[in-house]
């Protein structure tokens, strides 16, 4: 099995829903061919860097999966055939290419494990207690020093 990327652009005209359906199609079809999905990111409403049908946003979709080069074929075949995808890029992920992905991936969930405050207050409460009297103490024996 190879590692695969595929990123597509959906309509902007799609609700959530619509949207959420669409992806779910195609990750049903990957798993039904026998791929294994690995990552899944929803970009959202972007920007175009050019029209396309007349359209300056769409939605982006990145999936990340393994897969037999077969499966490419038949989930590349369903892509042209509905009419919901403005454009898609499959890619085959090299060593380079993968360990740079599971690095993303990482990143992206350290980011989330990432505590999140909703006020100062909260983030206030969160800060370590620093003694006055060590830091003065501190900052004296440093200007000593020079």
């Amino acid at each position: 099995m190879n590692n695969y990327e595929t990123v597509f652009i959906l309509t902007p005209v799609l609700s959530d829903a619509q949207m959420k359906e669409a992806v779910e199609k195609f990750k049903k079809l990957l798993t039904d061919e026998g791929a294994t999905i690995v990552n899944e990111e929803n970009w959202g409403l972007r920007k175009l860097a050019y029209p396309i049908e007349k359209k300056s946003t769409g939605f982006y979709t990145l999936l990340e999966y393994q897969a037999e080069p077969s499966v490419i074929n038949k989930l590349e075949i369903n892509f042209r055939r509905d009419e919901r995808v403005i454009r898609f890029l499959t890619i085959k992920q090299d060593k380079f290419s993968l360990e740079y992905a599971e690095k993303r991936r990482s990143r992206k969930s350290q980011k989330q494990d990432a505590p999140r405050f909703t006020s100062k207050k909260d983030a206030e409460a969160v800060k370590p207690e620093v003694d006055a009297e060590q830091v003065t103490s501190n900052v004296e024996s440093e200007v000593k020093e020079d």
